[in-house]
């Protein structure tokens, strides 16, 4: 049995390594379009902000590990078209130019995102950047840290957005943050990102909130940002508007790809076609509140899903259990986590729900340095289910939002996660924690 895995990061990787351990005899040829494999691409603004000092600490299994597995890896390598009922696909070897076919009798796709950068007018000027691959992010930090960089705009109040925003503060720039809509991290509810614009200003960083960017100024290299509201100095440009699925080279393939062009998969990371798989951050993923396929591109879903994927390769039929959509940033002194459904997705889903927001502590007044927690809950009216959960604080938050996943994934009401047994002790948690605290105001 030959498998074909296009894209060589997260979930292709989790893919072939679990299918290999299955199958030892498994023919595992891996086209990755980049220079590296299986690496930590969250970790890329703590490179850039010189936090990590070496991008090889990113690298989870090298290239080399992989081929002592037994696979065969073509890095610089893309698929340009895959042929279902020739079970073939087109391959460019980027170094060389030419094209080749190689045939597969299983595919997996996992071929990530890529990011969004609309025709703006000077986008192609010089200093002008996004942040998705390894590659970019040596090239990110290797501009950044020259002294002329002073200016700072990045495009995109998202989770990369900000993150680079910290960075490039503690590197010492001037940093503006140019935001369409009317707040940033919008997958959280505005109780949340209130407080977290509050720390960015802060610390110095710029929101430059609902307005729209329109060009770009410069000569050779980028020297202005131009909005529908105003102009703004540029030495260095982040553009962070968002992600779409690396999937335009299946148009016409008939395996079947939602609007955005995400592909369609059931649980088992089946694709409509026979024989091919896919996960990660290209393809769809089950919700386990909303119980239906959404787009959610997470890294951890991708290592997951890749690894059920590789289980039925070798001829499983497990099935993914389902995403929360769990997610966590810091910024500066404060950490940000959320899991389950927003607010908003409860009126999408016409849910009839309540909310509540509280202000808590990390643990007793009496124990030193004591912080201030805010928790806000969704909960479904009737039964008092939770189906969300958002915190921000400065400690100790993102662990408590771990444990109203566990929450929402086992369907538990607030009045009994009220009432869990969680450690008590003054260094940590009082005898009603945070979280007891907040479900207990649940009406």
């Amino acid at each position: 049995m030959k498998l074909i895995v296009i894209g060589g990061v997260a979930a292709g990787m989790s893919a072939a390594s679990k299918l290999k351990r299955i199958n030892s005899d498994a023919e595992v040829v891996v086209y990755e379009k980049g220079t590296f494999l299986s690496y930590g691409a969250c970790g890329l603004p703590y490179y850039v902000s010189g936090e990590n000092d070496d991008y090889t600490k990113m690298i989870a299994r090298t290239k080399e590990q992989f081929e002592a597995q037994g696979m065969t890896i073509h890095v610089r390598h893309e698929i340009v078209k895959v042929v279902p009922e020739k079970k073939q696909v087109m391959v460019k070897d980027l170094d060389k130019g030419n094209y080749f076919l190689d045939s597969y009798d299983q595919l997996m796709i996992a071929t990530g995102t890529i990011p969004v950068v609309p025709p703006f007018p000077g986008k192609d000027l010089a200093n002008i950047h996004v942040l998705k691959t390894l590659e970019d992010g040596i090239l990110l930090k290797q501009v950044s840290e020259k002294k002329e960089i002073q200016d700072v705009v990045i495009v995109g109040g998202g989770y990369i957005g900000i993150e680079v925003a910290e960075a490039m503060v503690r590197l010492g720039k001037r940093v503006r943050v140019i935001e369409l809509g009317t707040r940033i991290l919008q997958t959280f509810d505005q109780e949340i990102t209130d407080l977290a614009e509050e720390e960015l200003r802060k610390q110095g960083v710029a929101l430059t909130l609902g307005e729209k960017v329109e060009s770009f100024i410069g000569t050779t290299s980028v020297e202005k940002v131009k909005t529908d509201r105003g102009t703004y100095p540029a030495d260095l440009v982040l553009l962070s508007i968002g992600v779409k699925p690396a999937t335009k080279f299946l148009e016409g393939s008939g395996i079947a790809l939602a609007e955005n062009g995400a592909i369609i998969i059931d649980r088992e990371m089946r694709t409509n076609h026979a024989d091919i798989y896919a996960a990660g951050d290209c393809a769809q993923v089950y919700h386990k509140v909303m119980e239906e396929n959404r787009f959610i591109p997470l890294g951890t879903n991708a290592n997951k899903c890749g690894r059920i994927a590789g289980t039925n390769l070798a001829g499983g039929r497990e099935k993914y259990i389902g995403t929360l959509g769990s997610a966590a940033i810091k910024i500066f002194n404060l950490e940000l986590g959320r899991t389950g459904m927003s607010e908003q997705d409860a009126k999408d889903f016409a849910i009839d729900y309540t909310t509540v927001t509280v202000r808590s502590a990390d643990h007793p007044g009496y124990y030193p340095n004591q912080t201030p927690i805010w928790i806000k809950l969704i909960c479904e009216k009737r039964t008092k289910r939770i189906l969300g959960a958002q915190a921000i604080g400065e400690k100790g938050v993102v662990l408590r939002i771990d444990v109203f996943a566990v929450a929402i994934h086992n369907n538990m009401p607030a009045d009994e996660l009220g009432m869990t047994d969680l450690c008590y002790a003054p260094p940590f948690a009082g005898v009603w924690d945070a979280i007891h605290i907040a479900c207990n105001a649940v009406k």
